[in-house]
């Protein structure tokens, strides 16, 4: 069936947008409104992938209900050769260049569930269409936090 497509999508979209909120959580440890939010934000995207994996079992689509989690060792070590290299952007737009990151990821996450939301309501699957309207408030907020931080630190970072 579509719909397990649909479902299987959103479930690799959500295990994305929750790694790449950890990754600029564990970039941004200094500045702990970024480091706690985009922690306790990540785990909606964590449950939403739970939820997800759960559903998916009744469209025929057998989906790992284990978030992914914190960034790999790999990641990890190219992160720290770039900053030994020098290739490390200034923190301010470092953390700009990663708050747009998950503005788009969030939007892209938001389209998703939006037409996932769409299919469930014309093959009147309700329990699906519940999860939906469960679900997207949540990448909302992760958007819009991405959109209000991004506002409120690029003056500092790209002026001074």
């Amino acid at each position: 069936m579509k719909l397990g497509l649909a479902i299987e999508e959103l479930h690799r979209s959500e295990n994305h947008l929750a790694r790449v909120l950890l990754a600029v959580s564990d970039r941004h440890k200094a500045d702990h409104e970024v480091f706690y939010v985009a922690r306790d934000i990540a785990g909606w995207s964590q449950r939403h992938v739970q939820e997800l994996a759960r559903i998916g079992a009744d469209f025929g689509v057998d989906l790992d209900p284990e978030p992914e989690g914190e960034p790999g060792i790999l990641e990890k070590v190219q992160q720290a050769t770039s900053d030994l290299l020098g290739r490390r952007p200034e923190p301010g737009l470092l953390l700009l260049a990663d708050l747009r990151h998950v503005h788009r990821e969030a939007a892209g996450v938001s389209l998703d569930w939006e037409l996932l939301a769409q299919a469930a309501q014309g093959a009147r699957k309700r329990e699906l269409l519940n999860l939906a309207e469960r679900c997207h408030p949540d990448t909302l907020r992760q958007m819009r936090w991405a959109n209000a931080k991004l506002k409120e630190s690029a003056t500092q970072a790209l002026v001074s």
